[in-house]
């Protein structure tokens, strides 16, 4: 099942910075300025379904690939609604913030060349 495919249409200036945290945000495209600096912006393409993915799920980020440890109370709701969403590399087995989902550790500094235009992000069972 894919539960989310979007594809990336714009990275903020401070996008680099906070993925040097492990923690990455995005918002659909259309995002206010403020929000845009910090954020990947993209397109969903196609509908988001209703039943937020499982922990163990496959995320992938252009060509890496890494699971879903958590998913934080409102994550789904937020990426349904607005197309937003805070990744947290942290391999949480509990989200900390309820917008999160987290996703086992990576090689960021991969995530990073991955992030540019046309890539997609996509999350399947």
């Amino acid at each position: 099942m894919i539960y989310y495919s979007t594809t990336v249409t714009g990275i903020g200036a401070e996008v680099p910075d906070l993925l040097d945290g492990g923690v990455l945000i995005l918002y659909a495209d259309g995002a206010p300025p403020a929000l845009a600096e910090i954020s990947v912006q993209h397109r969903v393409d196609g509908a988001v379904p209703a039943l937020a993915p499982p922990v163990g799920a496959s995320i992938f980020v252009g060509d890496l690939s890494t699971r879903v440890s958590a998913v934080g109370s409102t994550a789904w709701s937020k990426v349904r609604e607005l197309g937003h969403v805070v990744l947290n590399f942290n391999g949480a087995r509990l989200a900390e913030r309820p917008g999160e989902i987290c996703v086992e550790p990576c090689d960021l500094m991969a995530v990073r060349r991955q992030m540019r235009s046309g890539n997609t992000i996509r999350i399947t069972d």
